[in-house]
């Protein structure tokens, strides 16, 4: 195993391939296909918005209790690439039960499994990311991280459309076996002896595990940066769902391709904004990136309102490149910053992914409920009111993190 001190020299500047297809082929799978089945359930199977929000925040919340465990067992396990497999494995079970069973209890007992091994993801690819990549060269990579995953949700909103298109909306959720399949292809490609296994867990401090409050608690900084992604996410994990629904409604035949335009949309707006997140956050700091990524948020709910044009709704759709594509580049990079040194990284990550989680789950049944009752109009307008407090929130209270030296 290398030392970190290692990492510093040629090793840690490696490209890692197989790295970059591991974020590709892992986009097609941990949740990219999530506002297919939204759409599908209400479309294909007739369900009510609020039985789908109760299915999504179901799976939602019980995903929340096993992230910061997860990041624990990241930080203790040397079998990394192993989790990743196993979890995959499972998300590919989960997605083929819905193809095969699309009724309401094998829905919510597979997307409820999905959730929960979804989770284990994002914390994976950081952690393998600090323990193969050199401190200096953390942002860039982050960065390129991040420009792959939009790629590749690029990639699988594109053969969605085409499956959608060519067979049935049904169809599409057979992509996730593949995805899977190549995924854990790509992970075992990369030497699990060249993984330095400390410096995959933030650095050289003995902490070890921790509770989500202690970690929470030892930093005010990262307490802060999770309540702002929880309102973030409570504003923003709804927007697309609803937006593919409309256009669903609108012209059914034509549902899974216009959820891909919209998918594509955004990816391809995230894949530069990463690339730049990552070439300019150590020179301008993460303040001023994150303000402007929760700055356009609020805008982007509220230009829903104006039409119901479907060129009109896939333009606006292009914000959310801006906007979930600056905090999917930065956050592991926040996080970073401010366990540097502590051997929490991964249990920060799963904080973080606990607080962003209760978001997102929370804001489907209460989304859900709000559209049912007074329509999407009413929808967009709760998701731009809560989006302006999270701005707010991360203006006031938040502060820079980047190193100062």
């Amino acid at each position: 195993m290398p030392s970190t001190r290692s990492r510093d020299g040629v090793q840690g500047q490696r490209p890692w391939p197989a790295l970059d297809a591991l974020n590709f082929l892992l986009a097609d799978v941990r949740g990219a296909l999530g506002p297919y089945l939204n759409v599908f359930l209400t479309t294909q199977q007739h369900w009510s918005q609020s039985s789908v929000g109760l299915v999504t925040s179901i799976g939602g919340w019980l995903a929340l209790t096993v992230q910061t465990p997860i990041g624990a067992a990241l930080d203790s396990t040397r079998a990394k690439r192993a989790l990743i497999v196993a979890a995959l494995a499972v998300l590919a079970a989960g997605a083929v039960a819905i193809y095969a069973f699309p009724t309401f209890w094998p829905v919510l007992v597979a997307n409820a499994l999905i959730g929960v091994v979804g989770d284990v993801f994002g914390p994976a690819i950081g952690a393998l990311t600090l323990g193969l990549v050199a401190r200096a060269a953390l942002a860039r990579r982050m960065g390129r991280n991040a420009a792959f995953d939009h790629a590749g949700n690029v990639a699988i909103a594109a053969a969605a459309g085409v499956v959608g298109w060519a067979f049935s909306q049904r169809a599409v959720f057979l992509l996730v076996p593949v995805a899977a399949v190549l995924a854990s292809v790509a992970v075992l490609a990369i030497p699990g002896r060249a993984i330095d296994h400390e410096a995959a867990r933030g650095g050289e401090a003995a902490g070890g595990a921790g509770s989500i409050r202690q970690v929470l608690g030892g930093s005010r900084p990262l307490l802060i940066f999770g309540l702002c992604t929880v309102v973030f996410h409570l504003a923003n994990a709804p927007l697309l769902p609803l937006v593919g629904q409309k256009l669903a409604l609108a012209d059914p035949k034509l549902a899974t391709a216009l959820m891909s335009a919209c998918i594509i949309a955004a990816q391809a707006i995230m894949l530069p904004i990463a690339l730049a997140v990552g070439a300019t956050a150590d020179r301008i700091g993460r303040r001023p990136i994150l303000l402007a990524g929760f700055a356009v948020l609020p805008v982007r709910s509220i230009l829903y309102l104006l039409s119901d044009n479907p060129a009109w709704l896939i333009g606006v759709q292009l914000l959310d490149g801006v906007g979930a594509g600056i905090l999917g580049a930065i956050t592991p990079l926040v996080v970073a910053d401010l366990m540097r040194g502590s051997g929490r990284f991964n249990v920060a990550q799963g904080a973080i992914a606990t607080m962003q989680g209760i978001g997102a789950a929370t804001s489907g049944l209460i989304t859900g409920a709000i559209v049912d009752w007074a329509g999407y109009g009413a929808g967009f307008a709760w998701s731009g009111l809560v989006a302006a407090g999270a701005f707010i929130l991360l203006l006031l209270r938040m502060p820079e993190t980047a190193p100062t030296v």
